[in-house]
This record gives C-alpha cells, sequence and structure tokens, in this order.
C-alpha cells in the first residue's frame, strides 16, 4: 500500500501545540496518545539500522509508537489477533448485529467515557444472550465477540457495538446444536427494546451510585428530577439494533473481522490533503445512499473530533460473551465442534528465524534487509553520522 499523502502526525506536528492550548478538557490519557503518534516512527523513539545481507546497504527504521489510538500502529496488532481467533471459527455461518446509542446520549458518554462504554458493552451482550436463550427465539447458549466504535465516518461521536456471531448455539442441555430460526439471527425490534431496557437500568443505577459526572452542558442533569425527565425520554424512540444476514465461510469471516478490530477513528489513507490551516477527508454518507463525500474542517477542529474517541487507559474494546468468553471458550468449542461434527483447524506453522529477522527487500539488489539491534534515540543519532556523510 502506497504511503498516504497525509497522516494525523502531520497535522499533529503542524497545530498540535495550538490544539493542546485551546483545549483544557484534555486528560492525560488524551494527551499521551497525541504525543505518542506525533513521534511515532520518528528519530525520537529511536529504531535500529536494517542491512542487505547481499550488497550491504544500510537503512534507518524508526520504531513505532504502538498506541491503540496511532493509524500507523494496528497492522501487526490486528494480524495477531486475527490468527488467534482463526483456531476458534466454527464452520457454520456467522451473522454481524451492530446496537447503538442514540445520540442524545452523547455528551454524557464525553464526560462519563469508562462507565457509559463499559455498560453498552454490559446491556447489549445480556442483551444478546437473554434473547438467544428464550425458547421462542432460539432457545440457545450463544457466543459473540464485541468490538466498541465510538466515531461515524464525519469523526463526530457514535458509539455502537459490533457483534460478529456464529448462526445458532448449545442447547441448554448441551445435547445439540441449534439453528437460527430467523434470517437474521434474532428479531432486531425485540433486541432493540431489550437493549434499551437494560442499559437505562444500568444508567438509572450509576446515578444512584453517583458515578456519573456532569458539567457544561450537561450540569442540570445532576438534578435528580431533571436525571429522571432525561431518562424518561430515552423511551420516547427506539433503540437502532441492526443486523446483517449471515455470510459465508470462516475464512470470511476473519476478512469481515479484520474491516472492525483494531481500528482508529479515521485511517490516514482517508486523509486528502493539507494546506496547513484545515485537512480535507474522504467520509461515507450512510444516511444519504451510502455516497462518497469531502470533508474539509479546521485542523483544531480535526483534532478535536479525533481526540474524543481516545479511550480510558486499560479500557478493553475487544470482547467476547457466552461460551466465547475467555473462561469457558475451550471447554464449549470443543464441545460445539462435536455436535457438529468438525475438527478445530490445526495451529498455524511458527516462522523461521529468517522469516522473523527478515523486513523487507534491499532497493538496490532486491537482497533481504535484516534487523539490526534496537537503538535508543541518542545511540541512533551518533551510530548514523556515517552514514549522513558517506
Amino acid at each position: 500500500m502506497t504511503r498516504p499523502a497525509v497522516e494525523v502526525a502531520d497535522l499533529l506536528h503542524k497545530k498540535g501545540d495550538r490544539f493542546i492550548d485551546q483545549s483544557p478538557w484534555l486528560n492525560f490519557q488524551q494527551l499521551s496518545a497525541l504525543r505518542a503518534i506525533a513521534r511515532c516512527r520518528t528519530a525520537a523513539l529511536g529504531g535500529h539500522i536494517d542491512q542487505c545481507s547481499r550488497c550491504g546497504h544500510q537503512a534507518i527504521s524508526y520504531n513505532s509508537c504502538r498506541n491503540r489510538h496511532c493509524p500507523k500502529c494496528q497492522a501487526q496488532a490486528r494480524q495477531r489477533w486475527l490468527a488467534a481467533r482463526e483456531k476458534e471459527l466454527l464452520e457454520v455461518p456467522y451473522f454481524h448485529v451492530v446496537f447503538t446509542l442514540p445520540h442524545e446520549l452523547n455528551p454524557l458518554c464525553l464526560r462519563n467515557a469508562r462507565i457509559l462504554y463499559d455498560l453498552l458493552f454490559r446491556a447489549s451482550a445480556a442483551t444478546m444472550l437473554e434473547v438467544a436463550a428464550n425458547p421462542k427465539r432460539l432457545g440457545a447458549q450463544i457466543g459473540f465477540i464485541g468490538i466498541l466504535h465510538t466515531w461515524g465516518q464525519n469523526l463526530l461521536l457514535h458509539p455502537h457495538i459490533h457483534c460478529v456471531v456464529p448462526a445458532g448455539g448449545l442447547a441448554l442441555d448441551h445435547k445439540s446444536w441449534i439453528r437460527p430460526k430467523y434470517a437474521f439471527f434474532l428479531p432486531v425490534d425485540v433486541l432493540g427494546s431489550v437493549f434499551r431496557a437494560k442499559f437505562v437500568h444500568g444508567l438509572r443505577k450509576a446515578f444512584g451510585e453517583q458515578k456519573l459526572s456532569f458539567s457544561g452542558s450537561i450540569a442540570q442533569l445532576a438534578n435528580p428530577k431533571r436525571f429522571a425527565a432525561f431518562v424518561d425520554s430515552l423511551f420516547r424512540k427506539p433503540w437502532v439494533v441492526y443486523a446483517k444476514p449471515a455470510f459465508g465461510a470462516p475464512t470470511q469471516v476473519l476478512r469481515y473481522l479484520g474491516r472492525y478490530t483494531h481500528r482508529v477513528a479515521i485511517s490516514n489513507h482517508r486523509l486528502l490533503a493539507f494546506d496547513g490551516e484545515r485537512i480535507t477527508f474522504r467520509w461515507r454518507d450512510y444516511a444519504h445512499g451510502n455516497k462518497q463525500r469531502k470533508m474539509t474542517l479546521e485542523a483544531t477542529e480535526f483534532l478535536r473530533r479525533f481526540t474524543q474517541h481516545i479511550l480510558p487507559r486499560g479500557f478493553v474494546r475487544i470482547r467476547q460473551f457466552g461460551i466465547l468468553a475467555n473462561t469457558r471458550r475451550s471447554a464449549s468449542l470443543t464441545l460445539a465442534r462435536q455436535l457438529l461434527a468438525t475438527a478445530p483447524k490445526p495451529p498455524e506453522a511458527c516462522p523461521t528465524d529468517a522469516a522473523k529477522n527478515s523486513t523487507w527487500r534491499c532497493p538496490h539488489c532486491n537482497g533481504e534487509m535484516r534487523i539490526g539491534p534496537n537503538l535508543s534515540a541518542c545511540q541512533l543519532a551518533s551510530r548514523c553520522r556515517p552514514l549522513d556523510s558517506s
């Protein structure tokens, strides 16, 4: 893939200091992520000197920041995660179900990200498990992967959970595999009603336990009567649960999952132009027929939108539930495969030492470029002087 014309780091180098000075609301985690992205793959993080095994050509490779919000640092993490999930796939179709919070909750999410995003996970997971266990719907124990995204294509706040779920589940007596009765796995209108009830119940509980913070435009919600009226208003509109029909074989599931795991709010390849003040990027307008559009924003506004999607420290944004939960996954998958009469995929062969040490091909002779020892920024600067002067 060719290098993008513009990167988020470019905006931070040019306008990052101004944005930080104008944004007293930034927390430590957000500041740390922005600094990491700005320094990613620069001399500030050190690196190593690659050398061609054939002609001796040398080239500098700078270290990555490895921050999970960095647009340049997710590819390897995604591949490792997908390789682990490959061993857990069942030979059944898979469904994609999405739970979305109404936009009225956005201001509350910004000030209570950890609490509300965790509640979003718990409410959506409990909804899926409860509705699936109902004999009138499926009557089975299911398992699924939940992935949190907080953004829309225009970078505005849009919290939602992507669930990827095998078609069916274990019978309650664990003697058979039950296949779905509905074309979209479970009825979305039922899922939406149950999800709304569970989330609102959790929201009321968090308020009663004084776990929520209120400031700025939502300061009035600290008043119990105002908060109760706000919560009641959430019941006057449907909560959106979206489902796609089953899609193909397990190999397709991996490619599908790759679109959603380890993503950041916007990839560098969607950035089109930056004139030093304003940034133009591509976005898909789902509200108007999935049309591709262009949007131009002031750099500081773009950074504000980007920063609101930086998650709290240690918050887990990919979780597994039901029979795929960590404590029961191995036994449940073994039983499911027995009932489906399939065998687990053999583990992939470990890469050889040569493959581990080879990073890319020499631009002069096409030989293997071998990774040298890791060097700090100071060590790299002193080691690189002969290279620069030659």
